[in-house]
């Protein structure tokens, strides 16, 4: 299925990122095309290594491309530089990587709800809304711990509630239920479909957990720094299932 530009959260053509040690370059990405619609929940999947962090790192805009576009929103984000790009990254995309990335001295509240203080919410508002969101996370009792009291899965439940504090339109997640046991994994699918269902939001999941499958709409397959695939279809999902595993 084709998308029109006004459909896509994201759009990325001829993407490619080389990362440059001395007088050696190592390409990671390879002339990547892919498309993130709107009202979807989009999955990324292949082996380790084959590019799907870096290809979400340059969405984020946390990398630059080599060569290539990466359309976000409508703004090609790895053409903006220093306050712009961060300005840009603050009001629009929420992200979950597989480090938590949690402040030491905050505690559970004051860390999801710092994108919101950030951006300049009045902290209250922001610690209101944090608690809010670390409810429907299952934290509502471990809100005023710190990181250090929180096992692995509580601090991605925690970096998950700070990813989406801000109403992103975009949501960016690295394998956000890799630490967490199945029924915890189900009540964070949960919470992301909520947010996808929506015409003017998306969210793109990296997993290599094949028990969250089913919660995609659709799914982009890579191997060697290239898409080798976009399936539209959930019947078509299961046959990846060892790809995604590697």
């Amino acid at each position: 299925m084709s998308h029109s530009s006004v459909d896509l959260a994201a759009r990325c053509r001829g993407l490619v990122k080389d990362f440059v040690s001395g007088a050696t370059a190592q390409r990671v990405l390879d002339g990547v095309n892919c498309d993130i619609p709107f009202s979807a929940m989009t999955l990324l999947v292949g082996p380790s290594g084959c590019g799907k962090t870096t290809l979400v790192s340059l969405l984020a805009g946390l990398l630059d491309p080599t060569a290539g576009e990466v359309m976000v929103l409508g703004t090609d984000i790895g053409r903006l530089r220093g306050k712009s790009k961060v300005q840009f990254r603050g009001r629009n995309i929420g992200f979950v990587f597989q480090q938590y990335n949690l402040l030491p001295a905050l505690t559970a509240r004051e860390n999801a709800a710092v994108p919101m203080i950030i951006n300049g919410a009045p902290r209250r508002r922001a610690l209101e809304k944090s608690t809010e969101l670390l409810e429907r996370v299952g934290l509502a009792t471990k809100a005023d711990a710190l990181p250090k009291n929180l096992s692995g899965g509580q601090q991605q439940r925690v970096a998950i509630a700070r990813a989406l504090v801000h109403d992103p339109r975009l949501l960016l997640c690295d394998e956000p239920t890799a630490a967490l046991d199945a029924a915890s994994g189900r009540t964070v699918m949960d919470l992301l479909r909520a947010v996808a269902v929506g015409p003017d939001r998306a969210v793109l999941i990296v997993t290599h957990d094949s028990r969250i499958y089913d919660r995609g709409d659709r799914m982009i397959v890579m191997a060697d720094g290239k898409v080798t695939a976009t399936l539209e279809e959930k019947s078509m999902f299961a046959g990846h299932e060892q790809t995604g595993a590697t």
